[in-house]
């Protein structure tokens, strides 16, 4: 029987996440332009951001993906191409753990260089360090949940968790589905939606910011200075002296 506070939960939250979300980026990016950026501190210091941002960016690429695969993509459909159950849930745990890790590590080096770094440390607000918070809470229990539901308790988050992440989009709602899931799935949802939220008014919006315009923006010419136009020939020192004695 659901209720009241898994309709708050699994129904009100999702759906005021997501409207902060959408409304958010248009207000940062109506009224906000200049603040739209990564606050890039490259120019501070680059040795631990050379393997720190390639682990963090590329693992959660991964793991973006993998969470496409795995909540958006019914089970019936993965089966029907050929994809086994074993098959999929060998590369849920394989891919997933090492996306998950590497994005981990990564995240670890980008906080140790904020931290220990003065410049970097100086330009870091309070969003920041709220966003790694929670960006670090969502990491971790991910990894706690693909342990837990494909090793430990084999919850199978495709018939549970993903028709009710559907049903958000498609009206059809099932807060019934992720209140019986494992306490580690549910915080993982909540944790997420709770970082959508917070995501507009963090450094994060430069995940929209692909500068596809540039495969269509005219090229920039750059042209060496001719120093023989509209200027007059160099006398020698010799001729100067003698014109100066004339006048």
């Amino acid at each position: 029987m659901t209720t009241t506070l898994d309709l708050v939960l699994w129904v009100v939250v999702p759906y005021a996440c997501l409207a902060v979300f959408v409304v958010g980026h248009y207000w940062r990016y109506r009224y906000d332009k200049f603040g739209w950026t990564t606050l890039s501190s490259q120019l501070y210091e680059s040795r631990l951001l050379r393997w720190g941002s390639p682990l963090f960016h590329f693992g959660i690429l991964a793991v973006f993906l993998g969470h496409v695969m795995g909540l958006g993509i019914p089970k019936s459909w993965t089966e029907a191409v050929g994809v086994s159950e074993g098959m999929y849930h060998f590369m849920a745990v394989g891919v997933g753990a090492v996306a998950g890790f590497c994005t981990l590590v990564g995240m670890a080096i980008l906080i140790y260089r904020r931290r220990t770094v003065g410049p970097v440390f100086s330009a870091t607000t309070r969003m920041d360090k709220l966003m790694y918070l929670f960006l670090a809470v969502v990491i971790l229990l991910g990894l706690a949940n693909t342990v837990v539901g494909n090793i430990i308790s084999h919850y199978d988050y495709r018939e549970g968790v993903s028709v009710w992440f559907r049903g958000i989009f498609l009206l059809d709602l099932h807060p019934d589905l992720m209140a019986e899931a494992p306490p580690t799935f549910q915080a993982h949802g909540l944790t997420a939606m709770l970082l959508f939220a917070l995501w507009p008014f963090t450094r994060l919006v430069h995940v929209f910011s692909v500068p596809i315009g540039y495969l269509w923006r005219p090229y920039v010419l750059y042209r060496s200075k001719d120093t023989r136009l509209g200027q007059r020939p160099r006398r020698r020192g010799w001729e100067r002296v003698g014109e100066r004695y004339r006048r």
